[in-house]
């Protein structure tokens, strides 16, 4: 009997690569994110040492109005810059939802044709194995037969 020959190997070739952009997708997404959340870190850490640095100016005593005024500016525009990150934090977790769903929807894709090539294998080893058998058969009523 002919060797096992799966027909839509190209096909599963072409969902692996598909499968395997939507994975590269994925990680650049993820990176994304790491890399965003290193921003809010820093500016939470910014934000945190420039209001030390306002609580320690008030304690030593007189006050220069105008600096005081800069730096609650400048605590200002951090916190609008917080707002950003913020935002831009929940609409990068939404993108790397959407890229998780289209890289388990491709994995699910190549699984079904590796089924449906494990399937197609196994009936093809069947169906061999019930040809041989048929062979085997034959040869034996035919030296049976010539035993008569």
């Amino acid at each position: 009997m002919a060797r096992f020959k799966f027909r839509l190997k190209t096909l599963r070739r072409l969902r692996e690569i598909h499968r395997d952009e939507q994975r590269g997708r994925l990680a650049t997404a993820f990176e994304a994110e790491r890399i965003l959340q290193q921003q809010r870190d820093e500016l939470a850490a910014e934000a945190a040492h420039h209001l030390e640095s306002q609580r320690n100016a008030m304690r030593e005593g007189a006050v220069d109005v105008t600096w005081l005024l800069t730096t609650q500016r400048y605590q200002l525009a951090l916190e609008a810059q917080s707002k950003v990150l913020a935002e831009q934090a929940a609409k990068l977790a939404e993108e790397v939802e959407r890229r998780r769903v289209a890289l388990v929807e491709a994995d699910r894709e190549v699984r079904v044709l590796d089924k449906l090539e494990e399937r197609q294998r196994a009936n093809h080893r069947a169906a061999a194995s019930l040809a041989e058998t048929k062979q085997l058969d034959e040869v034996a009523s035919v030296r049976w037969e010539a035993n008569d």
